[in-house]
Parts: C-alpha cells; structure tokens; sequence
C-alpha cells in the first residue's frame, strides 16, 4: 500500500505536480520513502537497465556487431545481440542494456562511449487561449503549413477524436519517412501520419494499451492544442463552451508514445527521438522531464541535441516544481524551454454552509449537488486506524469509510480527492490554497479554500451540533489579472549555466481546453468514471505546445530557418510580462509572453550554430574526445576556449555576480537581417537604479538581407536586490528586437 501511495504521488502528472506547499512534507516523505525502499532492495550485483550512449559514430563496422562485442567484453563470451532491449542507429548510436553497477562502470569506461546512466522515470509535466494570444482563426497562413510535421513524444493519442480528422487534408508530405505501428486497434490518416509506441522493459500495466493509442489523455490534450483541427462547440460538460483548435491547424502530427500510466523511461524517449529525427519532423514537441542531470545523461538533451544537428527545434516544457528557485528541469541551450501563462478564464466554485455562509474557493466542480445539504465532517475526527498516514489531510486510505460515507469532509491539505472519493464522501472541502494557484478537477463535488476561509468552516463545525454544507457547480470567469506566471511554473536560474537565461519565454498553461481521450478519467483518479472528448488541465506541458505550433507557424513562413532562429524570433517578439505580478521576473517568465502574430516577423536574429554549442561545452568541462563521439565529426576543443564561449549568442542577457560584488562584465553579440534589406536600428535600453548599461555601437546599419553586424553590451555598478530586470530593444521604426537583462545574485 505505500509503494502504491508514494508512486499515486510521485509519479501523478500535472495537478499533483503543482500543488501547493501544504503537501511539500509528503512529498519529501514520499521521496525519502522511494530512496529508502530502493536502497534496500538494490544491490550492487542487482542488474538494471542502461542506457550506454555513444554519439554519432564515423565508422562502418555493424552496430549489432559492435554493441554485442562490447557486452561480451564486459559481461563474458556467452551474451549475444538478444540482450540488446535497444539500438539506436538512425540518428545516433547506443544501446540499452541490463548491467551491474560494476559492469556499467566498466562500460563507460570504454573506447567510444560519451555516457552510461540508468533507465531512470520522467514525469510527465484551449479554446480561449489562442484567442486571448491575439491570434485568431482568421490568421495569415501559408500553404506550406499543411507539409509541417510536429512529432509529439507523450502518452499516445486518440485518433477518432474531431480534432485529428483528415477531412480536407491531401497525402503525407514527400519528406515524410516515418511509420505507423498501431496494430489492429488503431489507424493513421493524412492528419495523424505516423504513430509508433515505446517499451523498453516489456512490462505493461492493466490498463495500457499496447499501441500508439492513449489511455491517459495527456498527449491527447498536447497534440490537440498543438496542431488539432478546428472544432465547434467543443467543452468540458458546459465549461469552456467555444471553438477549439491547435495553433496550426493544418499542420500534420506524428505521435511517438513514450509514456505508460504516466511513466515515461529515459530508453523510450531516446528511441523517439531517434526515429523522430530520421522520420522527418519539424519540430519536437516533449512535455516530460525529471530533476536536472549532466546533458550527456539526460535523454531529452541528447535527444534535442541531435535534433538541432539536423534543423529540427526541441520545444520543452519548463517543468512543474516551482515557485522555488532553479528549479527548472529543461534547460539545455539547443532546445526551447516554456514556462505557463495563465489566460483570462478563471473558474470558482463556492461552499455553503448551514448557518447561510458563502465562502468562495476554486476547482472545475462538473457536478450538481443541487444545493443539498450534507453533513459535513473533519477529516480529523474520522481516521482509519490502520492507516499510516494522519487523517485530517484525506489522503488514500486514511479516512474510515464509516464516518464519511454520504457526507462533505473538510481536509488540512490539497489531493487529488481520491481519499474522500473512495471512502464514500459526498464531496470534499480542502484547505490551504495561496493566492494564483492553478485550478484543478476532482472526482467528486470538491473546493480548495484559502486557510483562511477554511479556518472558518472548521470554526463552524465546532460550533454547531449538526453541521451542514453544499458544494455549488463552479461558475467561469473572466481573470482580469491575466497573464502571470503560476506558482507551479518551474524557475530558474540555470542551474548548468548562469550566464544563460531559462526558461526562454512564457505560454498559456492553465485551464487549457483541448481533446481528451475518452477513457481517461477527467479528474486523472482512476475510479473516477466520468467520460469527456474534452478536458480543461494546467501545467507547463500544456504550455509547451502553444510554443511547439508558434514554432511551426514561423516554419511555415520560413522554411529553411535554423532551431536557433525560431528561438530568436519567438524571444524577441515575445510580450514584456509584469515583474509586479511575478516577483522571479524573468526566472518566472523569460523573454516574456508568446506572441504569435509578431514571432514569424522578428527583423533581427541571433543566430548560434553547432559549432558555437560545441565551443559552449568546451568552455563547460567537456574534453575533444567526448565532444567528437557525440558529434561524430572533428570537433575539437581549442586552448582559447574561455569564458566568453559560455555565453553563446543568446537572445537575452544573464550576469550571476557573487554578493556585494561591484559589476563589470560584457557581453558580445551578432544580430542579423532578417527584415528589409536596407534599414538602421537604434539601441533603446532600460536600466534600474545602479547599474550603467552601454551599447556599442548603440546605431546598427543595415544595406542588405542576411548581413551580420556585431555589438558589446557593458554591465557596470551594484544591484541591490537579489534579481535586476533591465531590457534592450533594437528598434527601426517597425520592428522592435527585445533581449531581457537579468542581473542576480549567486543562489
């Protein structure tokens, strides 16, 4: 029962993850509990699955025969190529394994071998929203569109939903080289081109679906959003009522499920990627992601890595485990990294108690109670005494279903109901939100008050011998404070490279509309029966879609344009977000807000190479003979490497500076043309109190398209609080080029 319990926590996707910080101690616990079971249970001659990978290899010898040469080396004479659980061999090389911890050792140590690391769990982390981004249905679009392949690594999809019909759409494009394994239970089309499924272990659950198929909604939700049709009257049982559609519409999609129950393996994320890259996506879309490791050991960098080597930008969701900082679990400087928006729906759901009071919380409440009243109960006074876990805060389990069933529990902490759910409550009244958190869907009448309000129900149970209540159907709203960055958003620094601002840019993430498959539970509590196409979630992997089809977009227009400039333009035209309304400034939101309708338009670019990444990683500790396994080619790391080399060409400014120290640092920076071939930008700078902030030269003339022309940033002076937001913006007279600037204090 605990492993189920730590797993339903650890390993839930976006609500769980962006709970509150009333549930932080479980959390910890939950961990410590993980580390402790697995501490005992493993052992040093305990074989488990690893990932040995190895770059891009220049050599013809056979993979099959150099992987199974290298596995007799370590292991013995007996093992043959059947030991393999992976090849990867279309875009890189490697293998995935099961090894000791001294085999491993042994095999990292090996010619030819960039890393080794264990098969390790990812997490996976709209009507309104594309309208509220200012980018309407209407839209100028090309027709080069329709040949945009997005190829989504996730939980799988659901092709009979509307929003991926081919209605209209011709074959796939030429450049298409992928495939689709979907077995007897599922078929592409012209819009869904390709779907494939991942499972390096062979171990499903009951439950999983043994095809491209998915049974969690997740990827569902993140390849509608992304690219789905446009759909009428689409809604969550009344809530969100309008018109859904992905970014680009027209666009086609690729799916490569990586995720089961929510589990997403390192080994199957990297097979995505190398057949995405070989099948000839545009543009990776990838809404998992774990606690920050080395590049070269983190599947969705070296995946990202070999994308950008062949044109392809990685976008990737910032991660759900804010609002503390550097907490951001994407961050590598070749991919995109988004962190969640809110748009201007909000949505309500009141308590009623008996004595005529209203109190007001939130959640997406479908239910009708009728106003009913109900006995209502503390979740306190009615544990289960053999359960482990405190009553007062609902958890699975700790509840006896004697004292709740047919009534309202009040509860000290935030879950995803499934506690007051299977003890045969009524409904749930849970405590503790802070102001801006996200909103979620529980499997049952439910509404997540303040300490305050809650502190207030509690005094009334106490005061009153029979206590009543009802929860009322939640009421859609419009968020005049909208947009700001929530809580749950993870942020930095970069906790790789300081210099380096992450995430990149901000996009809309909460209570996102979009399709849903039909046999996953809305509130993601498996008893929870409720059958919906639609589903309103938030977290950062609804986000990174909106930027993946912002991204596309720009293809669309720009063909033959780099990952590095799509990044550009995305940051530069981004929307200035409210460092007032988001005390981590641009740890919270980057560049700013998405905006689609200027992003394919930026006027300058900075552009960055493979080269200059292979120059940054030198500059990082990597040595010459790594960096040409991974690359496959002459890289090589120079004596001059320096400091400089960190700081790579980047759209936007970042200086950490030890405390109390005084400033002096440039940074330098090439821009090119992308607008009219004859034009001349002037540097506008904003800068705080105590810093001097100079360009040279502050005038750039331009005479023709694709023309670079260079400048130096000067940072000098003190700061006097732990982050300092400034902004340059290059500005002709119709383009405005915006770079953020962020001065901070070593964490």
């Amino acid at each position: 029962m605990l492993a189920k319990l730590i797993a339903s926590i650890v390993d839930h996707p976006i609500p769980m993850a962006s709970k509150t910080t009333s549930l932080s101690w479980l959390l910890l616990l939950s961990l410590a509990a993980s580390i402790l079971l697995i501490g005992h249970s493993a052992s040093q001659n305990e074989r488990k699955a690893y990932i040995v990978y190895m770059g891009n290899r220049r050599d013809e010898i056979s993979t099959s025969s150099l992987y199974t040469n290298m596995l007799q080396e370590v292991i013995g004479s007996h093992i043959g190529p059947e030991s393999l659980l992976y090849s990867y061999k279309r875009s890189f090389h490697g293998f995935v394994v099961e090894l000791t911890e001294q085999e491993a050792q042994k095999m990292a140590a090996m010619d030819g071998v960039v890393s080794v690391f264990p098969n390790k769990q990812n997490e996976l982390h709209t009507t309104r929203s594309w309208d509220f981004l200012g980018f309407p249905k209407q839209v100028n679009r090309t027709t080069i569109e329709s040949n945009i392949i997005i190829g989504v690594l996730d939980t799988g999809i659901w092709p009979e939903a509307d929003s991926f019909s081919d209605k209209g759409f011709g074959p796939p494009p030429r450049k298409w080289k992928g495939t689709c394994k979907g077995l007897t239970n599922f078929t592409c089309n012209n819009k869904i081109i390709g779907a494939k499924y991942y499972r390096s272990d062979g171990k499903f659950e009951e439950g999983d679906i043994k095809s491209p198929r998915d049974s969690e909604g997740h990827g569902t939700h993140v390849a509608s959003t992304a690219a789905g049709n446009i759909v009428s009257m689409a809604s969550l049982e009344g809530f969100g009522l309008g018109t859904t559609r992905g970014g680009v519409p027209s666009a086609r999609i690729a799916m490569y499920k990586v995720c089961w129950s929510n589990r997403c393996f390192d080994a199957d994320i990297l097979a995505a990627f190398d057949d995405a890259i070989a099948d000839g996506v545009d543009i990776i879309s990838i809404s998992i992601g774990k606690y920050p490791r080395n590049y070269f050991t983190d599947p969705i960098a070296i995946g990202a890595f070999h994308a950008m080597r062949n044109g392809i930008l990685t976008s990737t969701s910032a991660g759900n485990s804010g609002p503390d900082p550097a907490t951001i679990l994407n961050f590598s400087p070749w991919s995109l990294s988004v962190a969640a928006s809110t748009i201007d729906r909000k949505f309500s759901t009141e308590v009623q108690l008996g004595n005529n009071k209203t109190y007001e919380g939130t959640s997406i409440n479908t239910f009708n109670l009728k106003n009913d009243m109900y006995p209502i109960i503390y979740g306190g006074d009615a544990p289960n005494t053999t359960s482990m876990f405190n009553s007062r805060y609902c958890y699975e389990y700790s509840l006896d279903q004697n004292l709740v069933k047919g009534k309202i529990v009040l509860c000290d902490a935030l879950t995803d109901g499934s506690g007051p759910f299977l003890a045969g409550a009524v409904g749930a009244v849970m405590q503790g939100r802070d102001p801006n958190s996200a909103t979620f869907t529980f499997p049952l009448p439910a509404s997540y008050l303040s300490f305050e309000n809650g502190f207030k129900i509690h005094t009334y149970l106490n005061s009153t011998r029979s206590p009543t209540a009802t929860i009322l159907r939640s009421i859609e709203s419009k968020d005049t404070l909208a947009p700001y960055i929530v809580p749950f958003s993870s942020r930095g620094p970069n906790p790789a490279a300081h210099n380096i601002l992450k995430p990149d840019l901000a996009a809309p993430g909460v209570n996102i509309l979009a399709a849903w498959s039909p046999i996953s539970p809305i509130s993601d509590v498996e008893s929870d029966k409720r059958s919906s196409s639609y589903n309103i979630i938030s977290g950062t992997s609804m986000a990174c879609p909106h930027a993946t089809a912002i991204a596309a977009y720009i293809k669309s227009f720009h063909p033959t344009w780099s990952p590095a400039y799509i990044r550009s333009a995305l940051m530069t035209t981004a929307d200035p977000m409210s460092a007032e309304k988001n005390p981590d400034a641009e740890f919270a939101y980057g560049a700013g807000n998405i905006n689609p309708l200027k992003a394919p338009n930026p006027g300058l670019i900075y552009d960055i190479d493979a080269l200059d990444y292979i120059k940054f990683l030198c500059a990082q500790g990597y040595n010459t003979k790594l960096l040409q396994y991974v690359t496959g080619d002459n890289s090589s790391c120079s004596k001059e490497t320096d400091e400089e080399s960190l700081d790579l060409n980047y759209p936007s400014f970042a200086l950490s500076i030890p405390p109390s120290n005084s400033i002096s640092h440039v940074f330098n920076r090439t821009v090119t043309n992308v607008g009219p071939s004859t034009s001349t930008y002037k540097a506008i700078v904003t800068s705080p109190h105590g810093l001097s902030i100079k360009v040279n030269p502050s005038v750039l003339s331009f005479t023709s398209l694709k023309q670079k022309l260079s400048f130096a940033l000067t940072i000098e002076g003190t700061i006097e609080k732990q982050i300092v937001s400034a902004s340059l913006i290059w500005d002709d007279g119709t383009f405005q080029v915006r770079s953020p600037i962020v001065v901070y204090g070593a964490f």
